[in-house]
């Protein structure tokens, strides 16, 4: 089969000063937000030459049919089909989330308190029948328990549109609401709901106030945000008595309030916006609660007396280094969380004599730990707290913060079998160029032999100031099982030690990304872990981004790269501010169009920039036709110009999903069957299709 050619057809451009030429820019439609929404409306030249490129993938990875069909079936059979979550209880009802073994989607069911007869209010696999995609924004029950508000993409383009029914008869008695975020926000009283309308570049600035049955043109706009690098939400307080308006973008916030029973809204700003502070608000027991950076790096939580706003008291102090996170509320009781030294911590204060002490629940050196309440009254000293490792399924108890006695509620299953011991976690840390500590997570079953001779598979995202999760993954298992390390990198642009870890990983600092991978990699070598053209770097979105970065500086310690929904077209996207999310990644990567510093640094490192006339690794691409976030265009071009430059025989394959977006298909059986094609290419590469 002849490899799939993309026509040229170059395009010179310029900016400050500074011309080139793009052999494949022409694929990008002026209205490609349309086709986000109907790929009908795609290039037929375009089309075909995914589906050429899509039929070449299949062909080449052929060899791996049955490969996949058992990964399919390992994976799945780690899945416990038919169960529930612990329900939560609300004022009247009990509400809880069911799965099965024959559905694709979840279901949600409730019982009146006190009662044993359960209703079905929502059923994903009736309402996703006949689409090719499905995916739910918001699935939303007035406090009255009488209507269903719930939001739909049919297409993975993030369009949401709303409808409302009645559930006991599920009549629609509203909507549809077109291009909308998603999110539904009901009045208490259930006369209205609000919600955010998208725009014609698809950001969320505009929040609607919604009065049930009446015309949708008549909708009452009641926040509107000016700056195309901020989008807005709206949700309510934990003592149920504001709303709050948070416009923001990357590193800035801005918050607006409302009381509830205010029947003409007029949203009162709590703390003017500055560049680079960040705060999020609640309200509890008479207290305004703030969480923020202002003044304090790593976040800080004061409070202040609802009539008295702009007065803050500090109530939880910053600390170097140590991200102070979010936190919840009961009557008595604070539970908050921290990043210390890469892991997350739990701790638990007395509102009353500000007593507190860290709630250990495991002595596990790696673990994921959390904690969701039981039910709406927070006048409560019991709550859920639960974990996970990388080796430990997730393990949920009720606690008792008065008497510190706790009681497993509910443990992952793993039908399949699972033994605990057979697998070995480690946190380490690698220097990297600059002498910074980075953290490696290592998980690796006991039998595999730490000589070198095994392949490791290199996780990576490191942007946004996220911090890359350290869960139990039962799919994984089907890698480590076969002798491959997986290792995840928290290379600097997260914020796994804090805000300065992102900030020495963001804008002009990005290469420190690249750079610490490459750290982790050549340290993963010299400890033996693995060998020189024995890693395969794996990353999606922006972590993407990374791992095409690094094929270009870096190809000869990689065995393969696996990447998704990529990120790859740095500059070409951040010149063009009419992209969903372009203005908005301003304090994240920079603008290239208006600063001249900018450009320079991101044509630097930008991958489809900096594709080399030489040898590549293995390198498989995925991406989705309806994906608002990374459009298809990135990685497709991407895909052409390494065809033309790679010196190579090792295997380039591209596959694109034509009817998802940037989370890929819809439903549990097609996410597991993406899974297990990424792990037969990876398998594939490393010389294990009969393991």
């Amino acid at each position: 089969m002849n490899i799939p050619k993309l026509s040229k057809k170059p395009i010179n451009k310029i900016c400050h000063g500074v011309s080139w030429k793009d052999d494949y820019s022409w694929i990008h439609q002026e209205n490609i937000l349309e086709v986000l929404k109907d790929g009908n409306k795609l290039l037929p030249e375009v089309k075909k030459y995914l589906e050429d490129e899509n039929n070449f993938t299949e062909k080449k990875l052929s060899d791996t049919k049955s490969l996949q069909k058992k990964l399919f079936k390992e994976i799945k059979g780690r899945i416990k089909l038919d169960d529930q979550s612990l329900p939560f209880k609300d004022k009247k009802y009990e509400y809880w989330t069911k799965v099965t073994k024959e559905g694709d989607y979840s279901k949600k069911l409730r019982k009146k308190i006190g009662s044993d007869e359960v209703e079905t209010y929502w059923d994903g696999d009736i309402e996703a029948k006949g689409k090719k995609f499905f995916n739910t924004g918001d699935i939303s029950v007035s406090n009255n328990d009488k209507l269903l508000g719930y939001s739909i993409d049919d297409k993975g383009s993030e369009y949401f549109t709303i409808y409302v029914r009645r559930i006991s008869d599920k009549k629609i008695i509203d909507g549809p609401i077109l291009d909308t975020s998603g999110s539904i926000t009901w009045s208490y009283d259930d006369k209205y709901f609000f919600y955010t309308k998208l725009d014609k570049f698809h950001r969320a600035r505009k929040i609607y106030r919604h009065e049930l049955g009446s015309p949708i043109n008549q909708d009452k706009i009641i926040f509107e945000e000016k700056d195309d690098r901020f989008t807005c939400g709206i949700g309510t307080s934990s003592d149920e008595k504001f709303y709050f308006i948070t416009t923001s973008e990357h590193t800035t916030s801005e918050v607006y309030f409302f009381g509830k029973d205010e029947k003409l809204p007029k949203p009162k700003l709590f703390l003017k916006r500055e560049s680079g502070t960040e705060y999020s608000l609640d309200s509890w027991n008479g207290y305004f609660w703030i969480h923020t950076n202002k003044e304090a790096k790593d976040f800080k939580i004061c409070r202040s007396k609802n009539e008295s706003f702009d007065k803050w008291e500090e109530y939880i102090p910053a600390k170097d280094e140590i991200l102070i996170g979010g936190f919840s509320l009961l009557n008595n009781w604070m539970i908050r969380s921290e990043i210390v030294d890469a892991l997350p911590k739990l701790f638990i204060r007395n509102l009353k004599n500000n007593k507190e002490e860290e709630l250990i629940i495991s002595d596990d050196e790696v673990i994921s730990p959390g904690i969701s309440l039981m039910q709406k009254d927070r006048n409560t000293d019991v709550l859920r707290v639960g974990y996970e490792s990388p080796k430990t399924p997730a393990r949920t108890y009720e606690y008792n913060i008065k008497t510190k006695e706790k009681k497993l509620v509910k443990e992952l299953e793993i039908p399949s079998g699972y033994e605990r011991d057979n697998y070995v976690v480690r946190r380490l840390n690698c220097e990297g160029h600059d002498g910074r500590k980075i953290p490696l997570t290592i998980t690796y079953h006991k039998k595999t032999k730490l000589d070198g001779s095994a392949h490791v598979l290199l996780y990576g995202y490191s942007s946004y100031g996220y911090s890359a999760p350290i869960n139990f993954s039962s799919s994984r298992l089907s890698l480590i099982d076969r002798d491959i390390i997986w290792v995840t990198a928290h290379a600097r642009g997260g914020m796994e030690r804090g805000m300065k870890w992102w900030e020495e990983g963001k804008m002009l600092n990005k290469k420190n990304t690249f750079k610490d991978y490459i750290s982790c990699a050549k340290f993963l070598i010299d400890k033996n872990y693995t060998s020189k053209g024995k890693i395969i770097g794996f990353g999606g979105s922006a972590g993407g981004l990374l791992m095409a970065s690094v094929a270009n500086e870096a190809p000869s310690l990689f065995l393969g790269f696996i990447m998704s929904v990529p990120f790859v077209d740095t500059l070409t996207t951040n010149l063009d501010h009419t992209l969903p999310l372009t203005v908005g990644e301003f304090n994240e990567f920079g603008n290239a169009k208006e600063n001249k510093e900018h450009f320079d640094y991101i044509r630097s490192y930008s991958p489809y920039e900096n594709i080399k006339k030489m040898d590549y690794p293995n390198i498989l691409v995925t991406t989705s036709l309806s994906d608002n976030r990374v459009l298809f265009d990135e990685p497709t071009k991407y895909v052409a110009k390494l065809r033309d430059f790679k010196t190579d025989n090792n295997l380039l394959l591209f596959k694109c999903e034509m009817n998802a977006g940037h989370g890929g298909r819809s439903g549990r059986d097609a996410a597991i069957e993406e899974i297990a094609f990424d792990y037969a290419f990876a398998l594939k590469i490393c010389n294990k299709l009969s393991d």
